[in-house]
């Protein structure tokens, strides 16, 4: 949890960014929670009434808190999107909580930010194909639950087969890679699939998750990415965006490695080939 704040830190500290660049998002309505979850696990959730079971499989303790803290978080990819609208990148510092399903949470997820958004836009017709590229190490099972069957939302998963979640949901596109894949092998066939969606799907606005549980330091992650090929990843995801002129928001996933300083820095550096592609 400590590198959400490091990040933050390290923005600012390297003159990445202002502070004038944040914002603060305010707590999200139950109603618009309800676009991507069912309205009885929401307010089990909301009213503290999960089961012990449940509980268990999201991780964390249930308390207001982290209620409160998971809202925000919502709220701040809602937010993000109007920002990405208008300027065409957008960054939310946290988010990226892919495995809360319709009626689940699962893995350190309650709500879904980036489903919660993708449903906003579209019920509120400000984009019609929305494309969600997740490509943290272990599947976005929960995007991928929430939009089973859902013909204008495309999800892209792209992960370690042999790691967490364990029970798969079926994406639009799942490509599982086997353990140990290195950087070419990786950028090659993400390169491969992104032209393949862009080309098929033509989408008007792309949620990416870019998590940097992929690196080789990674204690939970299972690939072998340098911090390179992990720059690259995100260059390629960007690149596509602006090429099509698409609006892009970003949330930052999993992270894991042994030494935070290597979680933190992959972070930023996501942060700066925004900036440098997106000339921002």
């Amino acid at each position: 949890m400590l590198k959400y704040e490091l990040i933050f830190m390290q923005l600012l500290y390297e003159g990445i960014v202002s502070q004038a660049n944040f914002f603060k998002p305010d707590m999200v309505a139950r109603d618009v929670l309800a676009l991507a979850h069912e309205r009885t696990y929401i307010e089990k959730v909301l009213n503290l009434q999960l089961d012990e079971k449940m509980t268990r499989r999201i991780g964390f303790p249930l308390n207001k808190a982290l209620v409160d803290r998971e809202c925000l978080l919502v709220s701040g990819t809602l937010n993000c999107c109007q920002f990405s609208l208008k300027y065409g990148v957008s960054f939310n510092i946290a988010g990226g909580t892919h495995h809360a399903g319709k009626d689940f949470g699962e893995g350190f997820c309650l709500f879904n930010d980036q489903a919660v958004g993708a449903a906003f836009l579209i019920a509120n017709k400000l984009a019609e194909r929305v494309l969600i590229v997740d490509l943290d190490v272990h599947q976005g099972n929960g995007t991928a639950h929430i939009f089973q069957g859902n013909e204008n939302v495309f999800t892209f998963s792209m992960h370690a087969e042999k790691n967490f979640p364990f029970r798969k949901e079926e994406s639009t596109l799942d490509v599982p890679l086997q353990d140990g894949v290195e950087d070419d092998e990786y950028l090659s066939v993400l390169e491969r699939n992104l032209k393949d969606i862009f080309d098929a799907f033509r989408p008007n606005f792309v949620f990416y998750q870019a998590g940097v549980d992929v690196l080789s330091t990674d204690k939970l992650g299972k690939l072998n990415l340098s911090e390179r090929a992990c720059s690259k990843r995100d260059e390629l995801v960007f690149l596509k965006c602006r090429d099509h002129n698409i609006p892009v928001q970003v949330s930052m996933g999993g992270g894991y490695s042994v030494k935070i300083k290597d979680i933190v820095n992959a972070h930023v550096a996501t942060f700066k080939t925004a900036i440098d592609i997106f000339a921002l």
